[in-house]
C-alpha cells in the first residue's frame, strides 16, 4: 500500500515534475498560465499541487522572503568574491608585498590566507544568522500554509 504524508514537500515536487498529468519535458509548467487557474482538482482527485504552489510563490509574504534573502547574499557574495580576487591578484602581481614579513616567520600572504578561512567561517555565521532571525520563522509560516493548502484540498475529496 501507498503511504502519504501530510508534508506538502513530500507529496509533490514544486515544480509539478512527476505528477500524473505532468508537461512533456520540454515544456515548464510555470510557462503555462491555465494550470494554475484551472481547477484545484485533477479528474482522480488528486491535489493539483503546481497550482497551490504557484498561488504560495506570487503571495506577497513569499516575495518578502526572497527579498531578505537576496538583499543578505547578494553583497554579501560580491565582497567574498571581491575579497578571494583581490588576494590572488594581490599575491600573483605583489609578492614582494606578501612576502614582507608580519612577526617572525609570518608574512602578509600568510596572515591573508589565514584571513580566507576566517572570512569564510565568519560569512557562514552571519548566513546562518540571517536566516535564523530574518527568514526562517516567516518561511516556516509559508509552509504551513501551503501545508494547510493542500490539505484543505484533500479534504474537499471525502
Amino acid at each position: 500500500m501507498h503511504a502519504r504524508y501530510d508534508d506538502p514537500w513530500y507529496d509533490a515536487l514544486a515544480s509539478g515534475w512527476g505528477e500524473a498529468d505532468a508537461t512533456p519535458a520540454n515544456t515548464v509548467p510555470s510557462a503555462r498560465p491555465e494550470r494554475a487557474e484551472r481547477a484545484e482538482r485533477r479528474e482522480d482527485g488528486a491535489v493539483d499541487a503546481a497550482a497551490v504552489y504557484l498561488e504560495v510563490q506570487r503571495s506577497a509574504a513569499f516575495q518578502e522572503v526572497r527579498s531578505r534573502y537576496r538583499r543578505f547574499v547578494v553583497p554579501a557574495s560580491a565582497a567574498f568574491l571581491a575579497w578571494y580576487v583581490g588576494y590572488v591578484v594581490t599575491a600573483t602581481t605583489a609578492p614582494g608585498f606578501m612576502a614582507r614579513p608580519v612577526a617572525g616567520a609570518v608574512n602578509v600572504a600568510m596572515v591573508a590566507g589565514l584571513g580566507q578561512f576566517l572570512s569564510t567561517f565568519l560569512l557562514t555565521w552571519a548566513y546562518a544568522r540571517h536566516a535564523r532571525l530574518r527568514r526562517d520563522r516567516a518561511a516556516l509560516e509559508l509552509r504551513w500554509d501551503t501545508q494547510e493548502l493542500t490539505r484543505g484540498l484533500r479534504g474537499g475529496a471525502s
